[in-house]
């Protein structure tokens, strides 16, 4: 099956799976059934599926993500020793692990095309991400804390392992016990990390998209920590991963 092929596979088996679904028409264009593969992804349950949709859905996944441009760390330029600062999209990202700013639940996003990094995460890792996650919560038997972090399979990213953390929520005026949360989100990434013999850790910037902890203040707090963490620890890396352009220039001028 050429790409096309596959991209019609996968809806019909996603659409088969649900009645409710029977009236939904396929787009025409490659973008809209792609937007109609998300969506039915990102709605999905974690139940288990068949072995040839997993095999479609894994060659579509990396080509997509081979066709979007995959970035080797080591290709980059450090601003400071072991440190690296880069824009772009971190499920295109080559690297031990990186990081998704979760929610509670740490199934993913059930938003259909959200653009929250964990909704990206999931989408292109595949429905086995969700299953894993799933797994994992029903034998922890509660909801995950805030400041704390566990690892998975990264399944088609181009990383090794996802490292999952619940960043804290500022609903209102941002207080110390949130600054204290955030910083215990980053060490305990870290933590992980070197635990699971991971020699690189990307960060997105945790909590500052919906769950609104002041930009400035995060990445402040995101630095300081890296910063006091490789000081005892030479057996890691760190990437720090933006998408806007606004948090470049904070990042650049803090670790400048």
């Amino acid at each position: 099956m050429n790409r096309s092929e596959k991209l019609s596979y996968l809806i019909k088996n996603l659409l088969s799976e649900n009645a409710d679904y029977k009236n939904i028409a396929v787009p025409d264009s490659a973008g809209e059934r792609f937007r109609l593969f998300r969506s039915l992804v990102n709605v999905r349950a974690p139940k288990p599926v068949l072995d040839e949709f997993l095999a479609v859905q894994n060659e579509f996944l990396r080509e997509t993500i081979t066709e979007k441009g995959i970035v080797d760390y080591k290709d980059l330029t450090p601003v400071k020793p072991r440190v690296y600062l880069w824009q772009g999209d971190i499920t295109t990202l080559k690297c031990g692990a990186i990081v998704n700013a979760a929610n509670s639940q740490m199934l993913g996003c059930f938003c259909p095309c959200h653009g929250c990094i964990d909704n990206a995460i999931h989408t292109f890792s595949g429905v086995q991400l969700r299953l894993e996650c799933a797994k994992m919560m029903n034998t922890q038997g509660y909801e995950e804390p805030v400041g704390q972090a566990k690892i998975t399979s990264a399944y088609n990213l181009p990383c090794d392992k996802i490292i999952h953390t619940v960043g804290p929520y500022v609903g209102g005026k941002l207080t110390e016990e949130h600054c204290e949360q955030l910083r215990s989100c980053y060490r305990e990434c870290l933590k992980t990390a070197v635990q699971n013999d991971i020699s690189s850790i990307a960060f997105c910037c945790i909590s500052t998209g919906e769950f609104h902890f002041p930009n400035e203040k995060a990445a402040k707090i995101a630095v300081d920590t890296v910063r006091e963490f490789l000081q005892n620890n030479n057996e890691i890396e760190v990437i720090f991963n933006v998408f806007k352009n606004d948090d470049y220039t904070i990042y650049k001028r803090l670790l400048d």
